[in-house]
């Protein structure tokens, strides 16, 4: 560790908003609520979000990760992920009378009441996401097998061939990359201009928020360091989000062990910004670790102030 004498100057970029979204906030709240009232073990089916420091504490305190509904006994409750889940998931867990609290985040389960919606209205849906992504796999599992063609680039969407090019709607998972969206939203209306689309930006405000943070910071710094899981979507977007932006060097890293010093030397500024599942102690680790090498002077650049909160649901407010 160098000296006070020797540091080298560093200048330090937060963008806000980072972190935790409300979705998270809240489906980690209902994880620990639901611990508080049935007592452990509770089980979840899939990572309640996608980070590994949230998922092992979570286990220390009682709650038990699985990956299918099967996994579960009939007689402890179980939780669904913030991604959300297939339809076919809570039929089977009302089939077993199993006590089940569903976290899906609000902003996701706005998409599959849309896509349920279009499907009434006999249209096919075309979903913008990423294959075998639980989110992906929890909104194309509200409809019937058949009912959506899913597309990731702009490529795939001249390969597809729906049933009636013209009753068509697109929906998208929530954490893309904007941009990159708005170019397969772009080739979609292109070959089927009666395509329809959401009444509201599927994407939600947090991805963009953090999106449009990263996109201000990036042009003012050397490194940009996204504080997030090699699994989550909206974090690893955020790495290529920074690049686009022009800042070459973004990296994922899960915490401060993980930072490589020797691609960072010579750096005079650096960016740090965090996915949607990471927790605020985990980005305070990774700056008290820059301020710990080098003369730090930190600087927020803030391009949004969220307030959103989500209620956790009935059954966990009510007295058990």
């Amino acid at each position: 560790m160098a000296d006070a004498e020797t540091k080298t100057p560093l200048m330090l970029y937060m963008a806000a908003p980072r972190g935790f979204c409300a979705g998270v906030d809240r489906a980690i709240k209902i994880v620990e609520m639901a611990l508080e009232k049935w007592g452990a073990p509770v089980y979840v089916r899939h990572e309640i979000v996608h980070n590994k420091f949230v998922v092992d504490g979570l286990r220390d305190k009682g709650a038990v990760f699985v990956e299918e509904l099967d996994e579960c006994p009939d007689d402890r409750p179980v939780i669904f992920s913030a991604h959300g889940v297939p339809k076919a998931v809570p039929a089977a867990a009302a089939k077993r009378e199993m006590v089940y609290v569903d976290a899906t985040c609000p902003l996701v389960s706005k998409v599959h009441i849309e896509a349920e919606r279009h499907n009434r209205n006999g249209l096919q849906m075309v979903m913008i996401g990423h294959a075998g992504h639980p989110e992906t796999v929890g909104t194309m599992g509200q409809l019937p097998e058949g009912e959506v063609i899913l597309v990731e680039t702009p490529q795939d969407v001249a390969t597809i061939t729906p049933r009636d090019p013209e009753k068509l709607a697109f929906i998208t998972q929530t954490t893309l990359s904007v941009d990159d969206t708005a170019e397969v939203v772009a080739a979609l209306q292109a070959r089927f201009p009666a395509i329809v689309g959401p009444h509201k930006e599927d994407i939600c405000y947090a991805t963009t928020n953090r999106q449009e943070a990263v996109k201000a910071v990036a042009p003012k710094v050397d490194a940009m360091l996204v504080i997030g899981a090699p699994n989550s979507s909206n974090s690893k977007r955020l790495v290529e989000v920074g690049r686009a932006a022009g800042c070459a060097y973004s990296q994922l890293v899960q915490r401060a062990t993980d930072i490589d010093w020797r691609a960072l030397e010579g750096i005079r500024a650096i960016g740090i910004t965090a996915g949607a599942s990471a927790p605020e102690m985990l980005i305070n680790e990774v700056v008290d670790a820059f301020k710990a090498r080098f003369d730090t002077t930190v600087e927020i650049v803030e391009t949004a102030v969220e307030n959103v909160e989500f209620k956790v649901p009935r059954v966990l407010r009510e007295p058990a």
